[in-house]
Protein backbone atom coordinates (compact mmCIF):
# COMPACT_ATOMS: atom_id res chain seq x y z
CA UNK A 1 0.00 0.00 0.00
CA UNK A 2 2.83 2.15 0.86
CA UNK A 3 4.63 1.86 -2.16
CA UNK A 4 1.24 2.32 -4.30
CA UNK A 5 1.12 5.74 -1.79
CA UNK A 6 4.25 6.76 -3.04
CA UNK A 7 3.77 6.01 -6.70
CA UNK A 8 0.71 7.82 -6.81
CA UNK A 9 2.29 10.59 -5.47
CA UNK A 10 5.21 10.86 -7.78
CA UNK A 11 2.39 11.03 -10.61
CA UNK A 12 0.52 14.05 -11.78
CA UNK A 13 -2.46 13.33 -12.82
CA UNK A 14 -6.09 13.99 -12.62
CA UNK A 15 -7.81 12.85 -9.73
CA UNK A 16 -4.17 12.46 -7.97
CA UNK A 17 -5.91 14.10 -4.50
CA UNK A 18 -9.36 11.68 -4.68
CA UNK A 19 -6.80 8.65 -4.97
CA UNK A 20 -4.46 9.45 -2.43
CA UNK A 21 -7.36 10.70 -0.09
CA UNK A 22 -8.68 7.16 -0.78
CA UNK A 23 -5.40 5.10 -0.49
CA UNK A 24 -4.56 6.88 2.99
CA UNK A 25 -7.87 6.19 4.08
CA UNK A 26 -7.27 2.18 3.10
CA UNK A 27 -3.54 2.73 5.10
CA UNK A 28 -5.10 3.59 7.82
CA UNK A 29 -8.15 0.44 7.97
CA UNK A 30 -5.08 -1.42 7.15
CA UNK A 31 -3.55 -0.35 10.24
CA UNK A 32 -6.29 -0.74 12.65
CA UNK A 33 -6.65 -4.53 11.52
CA UNK A 34 -3.21 -5.20 12.11
CA UNK A 35 -3.43 -7.94 14.75
CA UNK A 36 0.34 -8.30 14.89
CA UNK A 37 0.25 -4.76 16.95
CA UNK A 38 -2.53 -6.12 19.73
CA UNK A 39 -0.78 -9.52 19.86
CA UNK A 40 2.58 -8.31 20.89
CA UNK A 41 1.12 -5.93 23.50
CA UNK A 42 1.64 -2.43 21.48
CA UNK A 43 2.36 0.41 23.28
CA UNK A 44 -1.00 2.47 24.52
CA UNK A 45 -2.57 4.75 22.38
CA UNK A 46 -5.20 5.54 20.02
CA UNK A 47 -5.19 2.22 17.84
CA UNK A 48 -5.43 0.50 20.74
CA UNK A 49 -8.49 2.38 21.86
CA UNK A 50 -10.45 2.00 18.51
CA UNK A 51 -9.79 -1.61 18.70
CA UNK A 52 -11.62 -1.70 21.76
CA UNK A 53 -16.01 -1.66 21.20
CA UNK A 54 -16.29 0.27 24.19
CA UNK A 55 -13.67 2.90 24.01
CA UNK A 56 -14.18 3.30 20.31
CA UNK A 57 -17.86 4.29 20.66
CA UNK A 58 -16.36 6.74 22.86
CA UNK A 59 -13.53 8.45 20.59
CA UNK A 60 -15.88 8.67 17.68
CA UNK A 61 -18.17 11.01 20.16
CA UNK A 62 -15.68 13.13 21.07
CA UNK A 63 -13.86 13.31 17.78
CA UNK A 64 -17.46 14.04 16.66
CA UNK A 65 -18.08 16.68 19.20
CA UNK A 66 -15.07 18.28 20.87
CA UNK A 67 -16.78 21.48 21.72
CA UNK A 68 -19.48 19.28 24.29
CA UNK A 69 -18.78 19.47 27.99
CA UNK A 70 -17.49 15.40 28.34
CA UNK A 71 -17.23 14.16 32.16
CA UNK A 72 -15.75 10.87 32.86
CA UNK A 73 -19.40 10.04 34.19
CA UNK A 74 -20.94 10.83 30.61
CA UNK A 75 -18.20 8.74 28.65
CA UNK A 76 -18.79 6.03 30.74
CA UNK A 77 -22.45 6.12 29.95
CA UNK A 78 -21.26 5.81 26.38
CA UNK A 79 -19.06 2.92 26.97
CA UNK A 80 -21.35 1.24 28.96
CA UNK A 81 -19.21 0.80 32.30
CA UNK A 82 -19.18 1.81 35.41
CA UNK A 83 -17.10 5.25 35.72
CA UNK A 84 -14.10 3.99 37.70
CA UNK A 85 -13.77 0.57 35.19
CA UNK A 86 -13.92 3.32 32.58
CA UNK A 87 -11.40 5.82 33.49
CA UNK A 88 -9.16 2.56 34.34
CA UNK A 89 -9.89 0.80 31.15
CA UNK A 90 -9.57 4.18 29.03
CA UNK A 91 -5.99 4.94 30.67
CA UNK A 92 -4.72 1.41 30.67
CA UNK A 93 -5.51 1.47 26.32
CA UNK A 94 -4.68 5.24 25.87
CA UNK A 95 -2.41 6.08 27.92
CA UNK A 96 -4.01 8.50 29.72
CA UNK A 97 -7.65 9.77 31.38
CA UNK A 98 -9.97 10.46 29.14
CA UNK A 99 -10.31 14.35 29.92
CA UNK A 100 -6.43 14.19 29.82
CA UNK A 101 -6.96 13.05 26.04
CA UNK A 102 -9.52 15.14 25.14
CA UNK A 103 -7.37 18.20 26.63
CA UNK A 104 -4.47 17.00 23.67
CA UNK A 105 -6.75 16.69 20.95
CA UNK A 106 -8.46 19.93 21.65
CA UNK A 107 -4.80 20.96 21.95
CA UNK A 108 -4.03 19.54 18.73
CA UNK A 109 -7.06 21.00 16.11
CA UNK A 110 -5.88 24.49 17.89
CA UNK A 111 -2.43 23.64 16.51
CA UNK A 112 -3.57 22.46 13.05
CA UNK A 113 -6.00 25.92 12.94
CA UNK A 114 -3.43 28.18 13.87
CA UNK A 115 -1.05 26.71 11.31
CA UNK A 116 -3.76 27.20 8.45
CA UNK A 117 -3.93 30.80 9.48
CA UNK A 118 -7.29 31.40 8.48
CA UNK A 119 -9.32 31.20 11.66
CA UNK A 120 -9.87 33.96 14.33
CA UNK A 121 -8.57 33.30 17.72
CA UNK A 122 -12.33 33.46 18.81
CA UNK A 123 -13.67 31.13 16.16
CA UNK A 124 -10.74 28.31 16.87
CA UNK A 125 -11.76 29.01 21.02
CA UNK A 126 -15.20 28.23 19.85
CA UNK A 127 -14.95 24.97 17.50
CA UNK A 128 -12.64 23.45 20.28
CA UNK A 129 -15.06 24.09 23.34
CA UNK A 130 -13.53 27.04 24.87
CA UNK A 131 -15.47 29.77 26.59
CA UNK A 132 -13.13 32.35 24.73
CA UNK A 133 -10.01 33.17 22.86
CA UNK A 134 -8.34 33.99 26.50
CA UNK A 135 -9.34 30.71 28.20
CA UNK A 136 -8.17 28.70 25.37
CA UNK A 137 -4.84 31.27 24.73
CA UNK A 138 -4.41 30.26 28.88
CA UNK A 139 -4.97 26.49 28.27
CA UNK A 140 -2.77 27.15 24.89
CA UNK A 141 0.17 28.42 26.85
CA UNK A 142 -0.08 26.00 29.84
CA UNK A 143 -0.10 22.89 27.49
CA UNK A 144 2.57 24.05 24.30
CA UNK A 145 4.72 26.33 26.57
CA UNK A 146 4.03 29.44 24.65
CA UNK A 147 1.48 31.30 23.32
CA UNK A 148 -0.85 30.97 19.87
CA UNK A 149 0.97 33.85 18.32
CA UNK A 150 4.15 33.18 19.33
CA UNK A 151 3.48 29.26 18.38
CA UNK A 152 2.49 30.82 14.76
CA UNK A 153 5.66 32.85 14.71
CA UNK A 154 7.83 30.29 15.95
CA UNK A 155 6.73 28.52 12.75
CA UNK A 156 6.78 31.03 10.50
CA UNK A 157 10.61 31.70 11.38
Amino acid sequence: MIALIMDECGRDEPGKDMILRRMLEVLLVEALRWRAVARDGARAGLLNGLRDPALARVLRAMHADVRAHWTVAGLAKIAGLSRSAFAARFGEVLGCGPIEYLARWRMALARTALVSGDKTLDRIADEIGYESASAFSTAFRKRQGCSPGRFVRSLAA
